[in-house]
């Protein structure tokens, strides 16, 4: 246990001092493994952790730079110095309104008393080397980006720093970073989107628990104020070592200790962990609670499958804006009833779905597959599934631009699972079928 307590601790001490850095220090593993005493491996596990943890970035030709953490509530506008970091620009003047929101980029192609009816504050000129476009730009209260490498005149960046508004510049072109700014606002409504467990963490008062020194009749109480069957157990370095449950103290005197009951090595969960794999974590392990903690495994908070689905349709009945490729493709196929109403799918394969010899890519058809199979099963019970199996059969290609028709059915359904058979076809002729093993999420 000793040595377990060692190796936690340097982790640690390598995270917080990362954590203490001055934002754009360059860490290099090697003098981080040399300052800590610790060795090369140690170092370079404690930095992609820290990696993850969104207190580093490592940038191409520059290496690994401490950056500032930003908050999960993610917004749906960029700042200038989000668009600095996504263009890899170089920060000519203004350096004071980086932290300020744009509304809208424009792209400056046009003669400049024309262009001139596009630009207002808060907006996003993106032009090359043309010094009288960057002078009105920033009168007009917008930010400038040069792209192609180039530079701008003393005069401007001085406008620039007097007036708060960035100016920088980068070596893509145009199209180039129009494309990257448009991707990365889609991302980030995406991630948005995307549900974590510290989004229910967050508005949970606190943490219900109990130590390892606890006794039944302190179970008893906690769960009469609380009115919950499940606990974590934690020992005196608040680190979780089990879980108790309501069956786990049936027929036991209120004198018995939790520690011989108690179910140890638990399944736990992190706050960056997103809800729908604790959904999927509670199906197939058969649990309805799981413990949060943290890198250490110390105790954070915990979480209940009722939260974790409530969750996920609250998010659910959110405005779709960032789409995944995943929602692309579906979105091409239209959902009708035959004269008996049942459920069937048709669509086109487009260029983006096939794969280099022209036919439909297998990945992406068994994408459409699963979509069919899951609409398919909530269209029957109304309730949530995950895919346990699936298996493919190939029976012959189709090629780009034919109308294709994806036909689930339902071979057996019960409170806990669903089996399905899927059929795609061409003008009638076998494409593909597809059986596949849902398990229902809201079902224990």
């Amino acid at each position: 246990m000793e040595g377990h307590e060692e190796s936690v601790t340097k982790h640690e001490q390598l995270l917080q001092h990362i954590e203490g850095l001055k934002v754009g220090t360059k860490i290099s593993v090697r003098k981080l493994a040399k300052s800590l005493a610790v060795s090369e491996g140690t170092a370079y596990r404690a930095v992609k952790e820290a990696e993850n943890l969104g207190l580093v970035i490592t940038k191409e030709r520059i290496g690994t730079v401490r950056v500032e953490k930003k908050p999960r509530n993610i917004s749906d506008q960029l700042s200038f110095h989000d668009v600095v970091e996504i263009v890899e620009g170089n920060v000519l003047g203004g350096g004071e309104g980086l932290n300020k929101t744009l509304h809208k980029y424009v792209i400056g192609a046009m003669k400049i008393d024309a262009m001139a009816r596009y630009i207002d504050a808060g907006s996003l000129l993106i032009v090359g080397n043309r010094e009288n476009t960057h002078t009105l730009a920033l009168e007009q209260g917008a930010g400038v980006l040069i792209t192609g490498g180039f530079g701008t005149s003393r005069e401007v960046k001085a406008l620039a720093d007097r007036l708060s508004l960035p100016i920088f510049s980068t070596r893509h072109d145009t199209f180039t970073v129009a494309s990257m700014i448009n991707r990365a606002l889609f991302d980030r409504l995406i991630k948005k989107k995307i549900m974590l467990v510290e989004d229910i963490v967050s508005t949970k008062p606190r943490v219900n628990m109990l130590k390892v020194t606890s006794n039944i009749s302190d179970y008893d109480q906690l769960s009469l104020e609380t009115g919950q069957q499940h606990f974590p157990v934690v020992d005196e370095w608040n680190r979780v070592i089990g879980i108790i449950s309501r069956k786990d103290v049936e027929e036991l005197s209120g004198d018995h200790s939790i520690e011989k009951c108690l179910t140890r090595h638990p399944i736990t969960v992190g706050m960056q962990t997103s809800l729908a794999s604790a959904a999927q974590i509670m199906v197939w392990e058969g649990i309805d609670f799981l413990p949060v903690v943290d890198r250490n495994r110390k105790l954070v908070s915990s979480v209940t499958r009722r939260e974790v689905l409530q969750a996920m349709r609250d998010a659910r009945n959110q405005p779709q804006l960032g789409e995944t490729f995943e929602h692309l493709m579906w979105n091409g196929f239209a959902e009708e009833r035959d004269e008996v109403g049942k459920l069937f799918f048709h669509g086109m394969v487009t260029p983006q779905m096939s794969s280099d010899l022209g036919t439909i890519s297998h990945g992406v058809l068994t994408s459409l597959m699963t979509q069919a199979g899951l609409r398919a099963a909530k269209d029957m019970s109304g309730g949530d599934y995950v895919v346990d199996n699936l298996t493919n059969y190939f029976v012959r290609p189709v090629q780009i631009e034919n109308p294709i028709v994806i036909t689930p059915f339902v071979l057996e359904m019960s409170r806990r699972a669903c089996k399905l058979e899927i059929v795609m076809t061409h003008q009638d002729h076998l494409v593909s079928k597809t059986i596949m093993t849902l398990q229902s999420i809201d079902h224990a």
